[in-house]
């Protein structure tokens, strides 16, 4: 029903995952990634009606202020195999433990990822600039990420704008960062947000995204994703208190490959 373009260089490799990087030679695997089986559990678990995420192999969190202790070769030793970290909001502001969880997941070897939370108050180009300023260009990262969601309990900003323009957005912030980094930022969302605006009509785009009910196939209308985060309930050895969870859409080579093409 809906599709995203697809670069030739990763058919093969990204089959089961979303959106495409840009054309490039098609790099080798990386034969030195470990990945680890995951040793999580679930605070509130949900009674997968279809597939369900212990399929996947590549499991990884993503977190942010909230998780404030944080024991990460514990952590890398029970399956986190990737991190997502939040590193600002906005125009103005950056997440306090970004610092800290950036450092500690770089050291414990795993996989990490910066994010932004955009604010739909503020033009997308002031809100690259924030983000460029305050993450470093970190060899190995995984690909920026923009997070794009409606925010109805924001206490500054509630608007809802037209998707049209959300789109054009989205692409300015994704442009500017992508000089930047050179690579294409992953777009995480949430199924109101991917279907008010439809998200899906951006190309050459990834997708991570949010469904704690039941598979992002069936959620989504079969659009293509690279991660899925399934709960925000996730109980993981080295993690104080609650965590969102997640998972990689391929096996444990189509990761390896994946890194050797999106890592910067």
């Amino acid at each position: 029903m809906r599709s995203h373009l697809v670069a030739p260089l990763l058919a093969l490799i990204l089959a089961a995952c979303g959106g495409a990087p840009r054309e490039r030679s098609a790099p080798a695997p990386d034969d030195t990634i470990t990945v680890t089986s995951s040793n999580f559990a679930d605070a509130d678990p949900t009674d997968w009606p279809g597939r369900s995420p212990d399929r996947y192999p590549v499991h990884g969190i993503d977190l942010s202020r909230f998780q404030t202790a944080v024991d990460w070769p514990t952590a890398r030793a029970n399956g986190v195999n990737f991190a997502f970290i939040k590193a600002t909001e906005g125009g103005d502001l950056v997440d306090p433990m970004f610092d800290s969880h950036w450092r500690g997941a770089g050291a414990a070897g795993v996989r990490r990822g910066a994010y932004h939370f955009f604010y739909h108050c503020r033009p997308a180009a002031e809100q690259a600039r924030w983000f460029i300023r305050h993450v470093p260009r970190s060899p190995g990262a995984l690909p920026p990420v923009l997070d794009m969601e409606w925010t109805p309990t924001s206490p500054t900003c509630t608007i809802r704008r037209d998707g049209a323009t959300i789109r054009d957005e989205a692409r300015i912030f994704l442009d500017i960062v992508e000089r930047h980094y050179g690579q294409r930022p992953v777009i995480y969302t949430t199924v109101d947000f991917y279907e008010d605006t439809e998200l899906w009509r951006l190309s050459g785009v990834e997708f991570w995204l949010r469904s704690v009910a039941d598979h992002p196939g069936e959620v989504y209308g079969g659009g293509d994703w690279s991660f899925w985060q399934y709960t925000s309930t996730g109980v993981v050895p080295g993690i104080d208190g609650e965590v969102d969870i997640n998972v990689f859409a391929g096996s444990k080579a189509t990761w390896s490959g994946w890194i050797a093409a999106r890592a910067l």
